[in-house]
């Protein structure tokens, strides 16, 4: 693959991750990325090293930061969106 795919669901928000993560930007579409940084790279996505360590509770932590209130329901879904991208560029590789 090794270039995102902008038809592919949550591809807007992986490209955003990725973009973040290239500028030095701690953001919850770079944290997400780097949650799912070893499928996406077995994927071909171009996810790079980040001194970033446990992106998962950071991005929790983020989210909750913002609004302590719906952080679990926009964790589940950012985790959702990223499981579809995941699963579309799997079957379009």
């Amino acid at each position: 693959m090794g270039t995102i795919r902008g038809d592919l669901p949550g591809a807007d928000l992986v490209g955003s991750g990725l973009a973040d993560l290239a500028h030095g930007r701690e953001t919850a579409a770079a944290l997400l990325v780097l949650t799912g940084a070893p499928r996406l790279r077995r994927l071909s996505v171009p996810v790079p090293d980040s001194p970033i360590r446990q992106a998962e509770h950071r991005l929790y932590a983020l989210l909750a930061a913002t609004e302590p209130d719906g952080a679990h329901s926009r964790y589940n879904a950012l985790i959702r969106r990223l499981v579809s991208f995941e699963r579309a560029a799997a079957c379009a590789a």
